[in-house]
């Protein structure tokens, strides 16, 4: 993974209003920090940071981060505040990094093939998007391709499943299910309501039983009376 470049101004001053201020001027506030590096408020072209985090490497390239008046510093972005309804930064935490330590990221699962369960009617159901790694920030992997031609119906894959990347090390339980293919949602079968005929056979049938019962008691109420 190759360095990214990029230009940052200091001297921001830190605030809500002065962080409207430079979102007007196009530039997204950030602050920078790290081993050896107090937290310094900077400021960053909004295109030119887009850009950065757009290549291969995704959020997780390595950014050089030449600071007016300082020093160029390694660092990554690890706090990404975007904007809930536009495609922009509302600010960005960079934290520096030593190309010969390793460090923590989230990485993309791109799942490849079409599972045999879904080709014999069961639906995908990716339960995870990314996994957490531990690894050195310059093979940090822009995503991890994982096989699911093979799954049946009812069958899954989980963090164990996914392929051994030289360098790279899982953080998440192994356990954890990362994709499955679930059998479809059964329909249900609603029970046939009687037909409005059927209703009324019923009701007369009752109430002929009870004319009946009205007629012998009338019968017996009669021999009673001729006695």
């Amino acid at each position: 993974m190759s360095q990214i470049s990029l230009r940052a101004q200091a001297g921001r001053a830190p605030g809500s209003r002065e962080s409207r201020r430079i979102r007007r001027r196009g530039l997204v506030p950030a602050v920078v920090y790290g081993r050896g590096v107090d937290p310094t408020p900077v400021a960053v072209d909004a295109r030119d940071l887009h850009t950065a985090l757009h290549t291969e490497a995704g959020a997780n390239a390595v950014i050089g981060l030449e600071i007016d008046g300082g020093d160029t510093l390694t660092t990554m972005a690890r706090v990404i505040d975007r904007h809930p309804f536009r495609d922009e930064y509302r600010h960005i935490d960079f934290v520096t990094v030593d190309l010969t330590r390793k460090v923590t990221a989230d990485v993309v699962i791109q799942f490849e093939g079409a599972p045999v369960g879904v080709r014999e009617g069961g639906v995908f159901s990716p339960a995870r998007t990314s996994v957490s790694i531990e690894a050195l920030p310059t093979e940090i992997p822009s995503f991890i391709a994982l096989d699911v031609s093979e799954v049946d119906v009812g069958g899954s894959l989980r963090v164990a499943d996914m392929p051994e990347l030289e360098g790279v090390a899982y953080l998440d339980d192994p356990e954890t299910v990362v994709m499955s293919v679930t059998v479809p949602a059964a329909e249900i079968v609603e029970e046939p309501e009687l037909v409005e005929g059927e209703e009324l056979e019923e009701g007369e049938e009752a109430v002929e039983g009870e004319a009946d019962e009205d007629a012998e008691a009338e019968g017996e109420a009669g021999e009673e009376a001729g006695e």
